[in-house]
């Protein structure tokens, strides 16, 4: 009898500890990304507030090539849905809306993932003038994991994978406005 109270003893700590050690962990990220291009700023920002040209740059968008993409409104406007649907793991199913824009400067992005998971998060992108012909750009994802799913962060290093494709996906830009 004293070795099965022990066991379940031991059974409820290995339990109960990722829900502790959850407890410790924080529940937001904040992951950005910067380059500079040899372009204007009203140009590059030009290019960056249309979503669809996305498909050009976006490490995420290039993942699969036959990923299923809907629209809805105008783009580079503020309610301007893009949709995708993809059997590959790291694409998934989800949309992104474009929630705020200041012309020259920003554009502020609604993320919904549906699949794999179901997650929320913003995205932006911005630009700054360095000098007349160059211009740099920063994006940027920020996300939280409620209790107790911010655990997997000990799992996953969303700085590291997320801003690894970000960076992929600014160096493809660059490519393309300095052509």
């Amino acid at each position: 009898m004293k070795v099965i109270k022990t066991l379940l003893l031991v059974l409820g700590i290995i339990i109960a500890l990722p829900f502790i050690l959850a407890l410790f962990l924080k529940n937001d990220y904040a992951i950005e990304r910067e380059i500079k291009i040899a372009q204007p700023k009203d140009s590059v920002f030009n290019y960056i507030k249309h979503i669809k040209n996305q498909n050009y740059y976006s490490k995420w968008n290039m993942t699969d090539p036959a990923m299923k993409q809907t629209y809805k409104g105008a783009d580079a406007t503020v309610g301007f849905i893009s949709a995708w649907e993809s059997k590959h793991d790291q694409v998934g199913v989800g949309e992104q809306e474009i929630t705020k824009i200041e012309e020259g400067k920003r554009i502020e992005m609604k993320l919904r993932f549906k699949v794999p998971f179901e997650a929320e998060d913003n995205a932006y992108m911005t630009t700054e003038m360095i000098d007349s012909n160059t211009t740099s750009v920063k994006w940027g994802f920020t996300g939280s994991f409620p209790y107790p799913m911010n655990i997997m962060q000990i799992f996953m290093d969303m700085e590291k994978t997320i801003g690894n494709d970000l960076e992929i996906g600014l160096k493809n830009l660059k490519g393309i406005l300095e052509k």
